[in-house]
């Protein structure tokens, strides 16, 4: 077995979450401000209930308000923006999250494009996008590339400089904006997709491996270069030979891990810091729209 770090996103998730209390907390007492998320979720799909009900929980537990809208899936799409546009105006709400998949008859791009940029805690609008591709501080940065970037910064000891790092897979929620942030920490960045020729070979130069793509296991041992630094983002859905399911990455992580340096697990690796993310960039958002300076906290 190799000695390959283990990064934990569940210890790593809570240190954050931990962080942002501390931060709620300050703006509570100094400034009169307790950040709120406002989350939406339309019909009755069972992993976004799941989803939704944690970070409801988490959120109340940061000590932030917490809106929940749920809506019938029939709901037409101009009343979902309506509602939409009402969170917009209303002062108590920073962040407004929109549970993606929406029905088919409502156009998720409508919807994203109706949520205030500033108010984007999912940081999917257009204007957010552009602002993290052009390298602006202003941006509101998506949560699952997000808590990719700030695992990996603390395990190469905070300067990603001059890494090489290849992303797997070009989604617009994870391998676009992944590609743009390690740009901006001064990566030099490929982006792999299923057009890409000789993949393995593109992925084997890499000290940042970033795996987004869906597809089980795809990423074999002999893809990776010893002592990289392997994330995982994928969560798939496969049957044992018992016949009972287990998830499992992108990254097929029992080999994987006699060559990385490091990886992520699933679960327990990148999943937790999604939602610790959310509620990170909350706290941002409120600020901002506030026109404060952040509770620097411990």
């Amino acid at each position: 077995m190799s000695d390959a770090k283990i990064i934990d996103g569940k210890a790593f998730a809570q240190n954050v979450r931990k962080r942002v209390a501390k931060q709620v907390e300050e703006l509570k007492h100094y400034e009169n401000l307790t950040p709120g998320l406002a989350v939406v979720l339309v019909g009755e799909d069972p992993a976004s209930q799941v989803y939704v009900r944690n970070k409801v929980k988490q959120t109340e537990e940061c000590g932030m308000k917490s809106l929940e809208y749920r809506r019938d899936p029939d709901i037409s799409e101009q009343e979902l923006l309506t509602l939409v546009q009402s969170l917009n105006e209303n002062p108590e709400v920073h962040g407004i999250l929109v549970q993606l998949p929406l029905p088919k008859h409502i156009s998720e791009e409508k919807v994203i494009e109706a949520i205030a940029p500033e108010k984007d805690v999912d940081g999917f609008h257009v204007i957010n996008t552009g602002l993290l591709a052009t390298g602006s501080k202003d941006a509101m940065v998506p949560c699952t590339p997000l808590g990719c970037l700030m695992m990996l910064k603390d395990y190469f000891g905070g300067s990603l400089s001059g890494k090489r790092a290849v992303v797997v897979g070009r989604s617009n929620i994870v391998g676009k904006p992944m590609g743009a942030l390690l740009l901006n920490e001064s990566c030099t960045v490929t982006t792999v997709h299923s057009r890409t020729v000789d993949i393995e070979e593109e992925c084997r130069r890499a000290d940042i491996l970033v795996a987004a793509v869906g597809r089980a296991k795809m990423i074999k041992a002999d893809w990776v270069k010893p002592g990289a630094a392997v994330i995982d983002v994928g969560i798939n859905r496969i049957e044992t030979p018992d016949g009972k399911t287990k998830l499992v990455g992108d990254v097929d992580f029992d080999e994987v891990v006699e060559v990385a340096g490091a990886i992520t697990p699933v679960p327990g690796g990148v999943g937790p810091m999604t939602i610790a993310c959310l509620l990170a960039n909350t706290v941002t958002a409120a600020c901002r729209q506030n026109k404060i300076d952040e509770p620097k906290v411990d």
